[in-house]
């Protein structure tokens, strides 16, 4: 297996580090970088980015891990470190937004953990950089082509978050990680909503094949 790319080991390292000084501490550190609700007293402006280095449970932590190294690695070998950190933070932020949007909207007070939105972001721009590679998803085992899964799963997130199913889970802030991956690759094609780009050279970001 190749080597992991830099900033991909780093957001491996960053986050199970967190966790475990995080258990260590009582979840102190929860308190303070979790994503609040805006009517909550306990939020504070740089939690739109810290929630995504926190995570709820060993569970939660490992999956999200796991998705980090199997589509992350890529698509930062693909656009580098730089652009790679810009998409994830994209999707976080995009995400983060989202979530607030639907606490104010429905009273909800919970904080908001995990780097999922980020992940979710990733799992889009995967679809469209390599929309015919075959993958293997834990549940349901069964190969399909990168599109369909992200097409899967995306309406998934949309089903559960209206219907309300699996109480506790972000699922609008998963789709508002999708959101955000999907304007960054659109502001790197020069596609709308984004004005175009110069001609002369590909369109950053890839092209979809």
């Amino acid at each position: 297996m190749p080597p992991l790319p830099p900033i991909t080991q780093a957001l491996l390292l960053i986050n199970v580090a967190l966790f475990c000084i995080d258990e260590a501490l009582g979840h102190v550190l929860s308190y303070w970088l979790a994503l609040w609700p805006l009517e909550s007293t306990q939020f504070y402006p740089w939690q739109v980015v810290t929630y995504g280095f926190m995570h709820g449970s060993f569970t939660h932590l490992f999956f999200n891990m796991m998705g980090i190294w199997m589509f992350g690695a890529e698509l930062e070998r693909v656009w580098g470190a730089k652009r790679y950190s810009q998409f994830m933070l994209a999707s976080i932020f995009t995400a983060a937004l989202t979530q607030l949007l639907m606490s104010q909207l429905n009273g909800w007070m919970n904080p908001t953990v995990g780097i999922s939105g980020g992940l979710f972001g990733l799992l889009l721009a995967f679809g469209m950089m390599f929309p015919n590679r075959i993958i293997v998803p834990l549940i349901p085992p069964i190969p399909m082509k990168a599109k369909y899964f992200v097409a899967l799963f995306g309406g998934l997130e949309l089903l559960f978050g209206v219907t309300g199913t699996q109480a506790g889970v972000a699922h609008f802030a998963h789709l508002g990680g999708m959101l955000g991956g999907w304007l960054m690759i659109r502001y790197w094609r020069g596609q709308p909503p984004f004005p175009p780009k110069r001609r002369g050279g590909s369109p950053p970001g890839g092209r979809t094949h």
